[in-house]
């Protein structure tokens, strides 16, 4: 997996920022630590300066598709190698540039707890069709991958894309930031909290981008918000494809278990491929 060094979102303090999250570091206890890698997972708290990481499939894979990740964390931390890392590299196996946002958490006080992350994703989908030709990417061929919160944050992000919500930095910001398609995997906060219509935030209309959905019937963050997003787009004429599996529960990434929600990314490549976002443009 060939990564760049990660990039700045943004030339000096983020919008709305003071500075005074404390040091960023990972919040995982020692014992976990010592544990089993294949357990282990990376808790990044207190991220105040938002990058993004390109990494790049092998030239001879490249599609040419690019996917902005988003990791999940309750937007408390950012689970960068379950929800990251290792979705980056599932994503360059199959010829995409991934590119991995490390958003703002934990939620700022007297904001929406999505506010500074929309920020965060909104600018990195511009700058990524901005360095597109640089980075061997197709302009029209940007989508966005979200786990948990970040699958709560891929979709503000579809239904936020008529505006910016910031005021322009620089030409990375006159490009589109509404993503080509998304993938939203066990995405929480969907549904209101009475589970029978979709949050505010969450809106879906006619240009709402085409959308792959993975869910399990036993996910304690409700399933009911999938089906409702999933619903919606049908209501609008939206593509979308939903797989709601019996067993999982939440938080499996890429990791195997012997639920067949473990299948989840041969869907989601299938679905990439026979939508067309992986058959390089001529």
């Amino acid at each position: 997996m060939d990564a760049m060094k990660p990039i700045p979102l943004w030339p000096g303090m983020a919008p709305g920022d003071k500075g005074d999250i404390g040091e960023e570091k990972d919040t995982t206890d020692e014992a976990e630590r010592k544990g089993d890698p294949k357990k282990y997972i990376i808790r990044l708290g207190n991220v105040s300066q938002p990058t993004i990481t390109v990494y790049s499939p092998p030239k001879e894979k490249n599609s040419g598709a690019a996917v902005v990740v988003c990791p999940g964390g309750g937007y408390s931390i950012l689970a960068m190698n379950l929800e990251g890392t290792e979705v980056c590299e599932w994503l360059n196996s199959v010829g995409v540039t991934a590119i991995l946002l490390k958003y703002r958490v934990p939620a700022r006080k007297e904001r929406e707890r999505y506010a500074a992350p929309l920020q965060d994703a909104q600018r990195a989908i511009g700058m990524v069709r901005h360095r597109a030709k640089d980075w061997g990417i197709d302009p029209g061929r940007v989508g966005i991958l979200g786990f948990s919160a970040g699958g709560h944050l891929s979709a503000t992000t579809c239904a936020s894309s008529a505006a910016r919500a910031y005021p322009a930095v620089d030409a990375a910001d006159t490009e589109s930031c509404r993503p080509d398609f998304a993938i939203l995997i066990y995405p929480a906060y969907l549904a209101a909290d009475d589970l029978t219509h979709l949050a505010p935030e969450i809106k879906v209309t006619a240009e709402t981008p085409p959308t792959f959905i993975t869910m399990t019937q036993d996910d304690p963050v409700h399933v009911e918000g999938a089906l409702l997003y999933s619903l919606a787009l049908k209501q609008a004429k939206v593509p979308f494809e939903l797989h709601v599996y019996p067993k999982g529960g939440h938080g499996y990434g890429l990791r195997h278990s012997e639920n067949l929600v473990s299948q989840w990314p041969q869907r989601a490549e299938g679905w990439l491929t026979t939508q067309g976002w992986l058959k390089p443009r001529k």
